[in-house]
């Protein structure tokens, strides 16, 4: 994560993962002082065949460190975990980056129907946000009400049976 999202009294500025031993690292700053802070989150109930799900709502919901996780996506956490994971798994860095991406992107030729239940709300939740990320609302500058476009419809072929 590489955007300043605020939460409260904080600025958070950028989140990464340790290997060895497994946690999650947080760069924030402080809006009272501006003065820079790195916060470690050890994951310790993580092995290479948990969910990733459970994982991330045990770090929410941890008193210690579920304040400075509250702005970033529930997706974005569980990708870091899966990274976490596959380096765990005996993957290396790039290897394990490129499952993890996999994981977590879109393809528009993948068949969704076919997709398990974790996965398939994986790949909701990457969907979710980059609508909401590329959403015009009102008041946004290049915002337009009522917009219309006209397609190219393609010649349709006209059959015996269609005909009345």
């Amino acid at each position: 994560m590489k955007t300043a999202m605020s939460v409260g009294n904080i600025t958070l500025k950028k989140c990464g993962v340790r290997f060895s031993p497994p946690a999650l690292v947080v760069y924030y700053t402080e809006n009272e002082t501006g003065k820079l802070h790195r916060r470690l989150m050890p994951v310790r109930m993580l092995t290479e065949e948990s969910e990733s799900k459970p994982v991330a709502d045990e770090l929410y919901s941890n008193p210690r460190h579920g304040h400075y996780l509250k702005q970033i996506p529930c997706w974005q956490l569980q990708k870091m975990i899966s990274l976490i994971q596959n380096r765990m798994r005996g993957l290396n860095l790039d290897a394990s980056l490129e499952v993890t991406n996999k994981e977590f992107s879109i393809n528009a030729e993948e068949d969704l129907n076919k997709l398990d239940d974790e996965t398939l709300q994986k790949k909701k939740a990457v969907m979710e946000e980059s609508f909401e990320k590329h959403q015009k609302k009102p008041g946004d500058a290049d915002f337009q009400y009522e917009v219309e476009v006209k397609f190219d419809l393609p010649k349709i072929e006209q059959n015996d049976w269609d005909s009345d």
